[in-house]
């Protein structure tokens, strides 16, 4: 039989495609690459009798997955890494001069954040991202040279300026103009990265929060998504101020209110559902709409743990996200399937909720399916992107490999790796990552511009009279930071 030519093949790898209800796993598999597409995955035998390649690789000591796919950043919040953890009131007594310096940054040095971000991304396994934030330039430009694929997401905002501060319990005072500019914005940068980079930049339509626009702004929003068939991606129910927004508005709650004007369906992507009650998660879920749950940052910030499990268990759809690196410290999906799995069974007393095999999931066909890119990426199966990584089974935390009676191979990559076991990445056929060495970014000069930044940033913090107010200083004077 005449064997196909092919441009890669993996081997003798510990492989998981994630078919199925489960994870799909082949032991001594391999998978057979043609340009940026994923041309078969089986047994080494099988694909070997079929396919050949001038480049093989041998992974007998790697478990070869579906890249990790995070449904949901803020990119150039890396920059603001640590400095407002252990503090209630997060935002107000912590955050807040530290944002105003980052809005105040010049787009080379937000750049800074996002490069950064995208590399520890990366080099923890990540290939897809969904990152939200206010486009700004060089943005999207830096995913298509990394070589990462990304679905941005521009924000729109339709507060008055400094509506927040002013609020004193009261509904906030919004800026319909303001928010307008920001959409025209949003579309206008949907128009030239939108299907970019031979497809591997999307875009999606971004109200922030419900409680952040007016009703009239936000049903123009959603008719425009419809029209162009844009997925939304929204913080919806993320906190008990919203929540409290949206009653002193219009005397309902955030989901009732979305589901009075047509938000619930399948291209709705909420954000976190910190203050989703039973009842309103069933809602979204009849609604088809899915859920990105970022465990590490709500856990930090305020000692919450999302309603995924109840959301998976009623048939809906859940994936992953690492938020920012100011509110979650680590932008390592590997992290967030451990946390996710541990805090749930802790919530629930209960070993058996969230699973390994699930968290893998969420993180990889999952994520994937809630982010609409569910029939491209996620697994790995013929026809679908070749977009995969290699861990190193051979690292201490993730040793021995035993396969018999029990694999321990998954329970391993959830509850020991730590994203640095990360030997090798591939986006669309393309080495971004191999034996740990990035090649599509400079690790240096990221470093270097990331610490400029953050440097800029700190001076003009001093400058802001309010950090005397920094709920941190009293632990910084007496030693403990």
């Amino acid at each position: 039989m005449t064997k196909r030519s092919v441009d890669m093949l993996i081997l003798h790898g510990h492989v998981f495609t994630m078919e199925g209800s489960g994870v799909g796993a082949i032991d001594d598999g391999a998978v057979a690459i043609a340009g940026d597409s994923i041309v078969a995955a089986g047994p080494t035998p099988e694909i070997l009798a079929s396919y050949e390649s001038q480049e093989t690789i041998d992974a007998s000591r790697f478990a070869v997955l579906p890249g990790l796919v995070d449904c949901h950043v803020h990119s150039p919040e890396s920059l603001l890494r640590g400095v407002a953890q252990d503090v209630p009131d997060y935002m107000e007594r912590a955050m807040a001069p530290f944002s105003r310096a980052l809005r105040a940054l010049d787009a080379d040095l937000w750049l800074a954040g996002t490069r950064l971000n995208v590399l520890e991304a990366l080099k923890a396994g990540t290939t897809t991202t969904m990152d939200y934030t206010t486009p700004y330039p060089g943005w999207a430009a830096f995913y298509e040279r990394v070589g990462l694929r990304a679905r941005l997401t521009p924000t729109i905002n339709g507060l008055a300026p400094g509506a927040m501060s002013r609020a004193h319990g009261k509904p906030y005072e919004m800026d319909d103009a303001k928010g307008r500019r920001m959409l025209e914005a949003g579309l206008a940068f949907a128009n030239r990265w939108d299907g970019a980079a031979d497809g591997r930049l999307s875009v999606m339509i971004g109200p922030q929060a419900p409680d952040m626009l007016s009703r009239e702004l936000l049903l123009e929003i959603k008719q425009i998504a419809d029209q162009r068939n844009m997925m939304i991606h929204m913080h919806v129910a993320q906190g008990d101020r919203e929540i409290a927004q949206m009653q002193a508005r219009y005397g309902v709650r955030s989901i009732p209110f979305l589901e009075e004007l047509g938000y619930l369906d399948e291209r709705l992507f909420a954000v976190h559902l910190t203050e989703a009650t039973d009842d309103e998660v069933r809602t979204l879920v009849k609604h088809g709409v899915s859920m990105g749950v970022c465990s590490g940052c709500i856990g930090l910030l305020d000692g919450i743990v999302p309603p995924a499990a109840l959301f998976r268990s009623e048939g809906g759809v859940v994936g992953l996200g690492t938020d920012s690196a100011s509110s979650n410290n680590a932008i390592s999906l590997f992290n967030e399937m451990k946390l996710t799995a541990l805090f749930n069974k802790i919530q629930a007393k209960r070993p058996d909720v969230i699973p390994a095999w699930e968290a893998l999931r969420m993180a990889t066909i999952e994520g994937a399916r809630a982010i609409g890119l569910g029939d491209q990426i996620g697994s790995l199966e013929p026809g679908k992107q070749a977009d995969l990584i290699l861990v190193d089974l051979g690292q201490l935390n993730l040793a021995p490999t035993v396969r018999a009676p029990i694999r321990n191979i998954v329970p391993n990559l959830v509850y020991a790796a730590t994203g640095h076991d990360v030997d090798s990445v591939i986006v669309a056929g393309q080495f971004l990552m191999r034996n740990r060495e990035t090649l599509t970014a400079d690790e240096a000069a990221i470093r270097s511009d990331a610490q400029a930044a953050a440097e800029e940033i700190s001076r003009r913090v001093l400058a802001d009279p309010q950090h005397k107010d920094l709920a941190l200083l009293d632990a910084m004077r007496d030693g403990k930071l």
